[in-house]
């Protein structure tokens, strides 16, 4: 019976090591250029795609190339984001709007590997008609611009020279920059109070997980007690 009952735990453990080694595996992040709008004094991940967002005369938008797990964990644009300084030397005209954008192309450390060294920052003032989207904005200030089969932007001014949206081994900050565009207080990009994950507690998948293989544990150890 001892010899069950250590081939039942032997199970178990093996069980819990196969779910804490499938989270590990999933622990991953995504290089791609995030979306966001100025709201007030601070950065908000944007809620609809730069080819559907139609921003108004005197918006701010930014652009980040980063690596990040998702939009909660996404790397703030860096840099002064004031509609007035950026779009200083562009005077308003009848029959166009102006929007302010900040193009950050993000540090060594997220770079793909064998990219040329990121472009350093800048911020743009488009003149766009009133009816433009963001993309178009965008696409009069910083050509050329990529996309992939299904519309993700890929390259800002050309930059990165290939990969979209490529999957990474492990989300990193990057290049380890103080203030590198994550709020000091641990804020999230883009991410209200209710959908910020928890410090640093098991994800609720894998809790269940632990429950159903813990409860399958104790009915093999009584099965094989009881046949003993």
């Amino acid at each position: 019976m001892k010899l069950r009952e250590s081939a039942v735990a032997v199970t178990t453990a093996t069980l819990l090591l196969s779910v804490f080694g499938a989270g590990a595996a999933h622990a991953h992040g995504y290089r791609y250029w995030s979306f966001w709008e100025r709201d007030g004094g601070s950065w908000v991940y944007a809620t609809q795609g730069p080819a559907t967002a139609r921003p108004a005369d005197g918006d701010v938008q930014g652009f980040r190339f980063a690596v990040s797990e998702d939009s909660r964990d996404a790397t703030r644009p860096r840099g002064a984001a004031s509609f007035d300084a950026i779009c200083a030397d562009t005077p308003a005209e009848p029959g166009t709007k102006r929007v302010a954008l900040v193009l950050d192309f993000g540090t060594p450390a997220d770079a793909p590997r064998g990219s040329s060294r990121p472009p350093e920052s800048r911020t743009e003032c488009a003149q766009v008609p009133p009816e433009a989207t963001s993309a178009e904005s965008l696409a009069a200030v910083a050509k050329p611009l990529r996309y992939d089969s299904n519309a993700l932007l890929c390259a800002i001014s050309g930059y990165p020279e290939k990969g979209c949206g490529d999957q990474v081994a492990e989300a990193h900050a990057a290049g380890g920059e103080a203030n590198d565009g994550r709020e000091a207080d641990g804020e999230q990009a883009g991410a209200k109070p209710s959908d910020r994950p928890s410090d640093g507690g098991p994800s609720a998948g894998l809790l269940t997980g632990l429950v159903v293989i813990t409860a399958l544990g104790a009915a093999a150890l009584w099965q094989s007690r009881r046949r003993g």
